[in-house]
């Protein structure tokens, strides 16, 4: 453990520019803070990426050999803002932050770096599934997109969901205009999710009788139905594996959601909606192949 440790104090800590070529390839930190929790994930990282780098050859042909992982929105703007060229993967920011954050550097005439990202917050796509589950039927489903979210309409509407644009809209105008729908995809743009709209949210599609598909278990808590999460190994996992493909071969993989993730659901909100929660959906997950419990039979 003390070298480990030692190791990590090396590598995680804010990155300087590139003065000299990088000869072969390495990786290195970038965080925000120094928390508990930014060490959890910066140790797991570290153990997932080592193996990776110190067994592939230097003389292979990408460009590019520095690869920085940017832990949090923090940590993004900074390396955003860097003039190297290197590759960053962005991870624990969510989609809308980390689209943001990019813009703005390319906007700011900033030397763009090759960046790809594990946003964050659940798939669209996994929540949706988790709402056919639990219904057991073909479900309706409508979401509110801020100007943050906007560029999920087209994926949205080839799921068939019913989507409202906030648009500076009364949120109670909105939630009237969805009333007729049994599930309200929450996704987190802060033009329509705040600390203040989320009560009023939640209590008027409770008493539509709507359920709430939730961004983050502390909102299932707050009284959501149900939401798709990923821990720390979850995103950890996607990390490295998208690190192992591009020093492999040279291809950065796209920006994109969680892979792997777990399920909880609020059992009260659930009855509430005369909704049985079955196996089917308390086991909704996708674990990685390294993980304790997806190795379970």
């Amino acid at each position: 453990m003390a070298s480990l440790f030692a190791a990590l104090t090396l590598t995680a800590h804010a990155a300087k520019p590139i003065q000299e070529p990088v000869q072969g390839f390495r990786f290195q930190f970038v965080t925000g803070d120094d928390s508990e929790l930014t060490r959890r994930i910066t140790e797991d990282l570290y153990k997932r990426l080592l193996p990776i780098f110190a067994g592939f050859r230097t003389e292979l042909a990408q460009r590019r050999r520095m690869l920085y992982v940017a832990i949090g929105p923090a940590a993004l703007r900074e390396v955003a803002a860097k003039r190297c060229d290197c590759v960053v993967i962005s991870a624990f920011t969510s989609s809308q932050v980390y689209r943001a954050i990019m813009a703005r550097a390319a906007h700011g005439g900033a030397h763009p770096v090759a960046s790809t990202a594990v946003y964050a917050e659940p798939a669209p796509s996994d929540q949706l599934r988790l709402a056919a589950l639990l219904y057991r039927r073909p479900v309706r489903v409508a979401a509110i997109l801020g100007a943050d979210t906007a560029f999920l309409r087209p994926v949205l509407e080839a799921d068939k969901v019913t989507v409202l644009d906030a648009g500076g809209e009364d949120i109670n105008r909105l939630l009237n205009q969805i009333a007729q729908t049994d599930v309200l995809l929450a996704l987190p743009d802060s033009a329509v999710y705040t600390t203040e709209s989320i009560r009023n949210i939640l209590l008027s599609t409770y008493r539509h009788k709507q359920g709430v598909i939730g961004f983050s278990s502390d909102m299932v808590k707050a009284g959501a139905l149900a939401t798709t999460y990923s821990g720390i190994e979850d995103i950890d996992a996607q990390v490295a594996e998208i690190a192992r493909a591009y020093v492999a071969g040279g291809e950065l993989a796209p920006p994109q959601f969680p892979h792997y993730f777990r399920t909880i659901v609020n059992e009260g909100v659930a009855r509430s909606l005369d909704l049985s929660v079955g196996d089917a959906v308390r086991g909704f997950s996708r674990r990685p192949a390294d993980s304790a419990l997806a190795r379970r039979p």
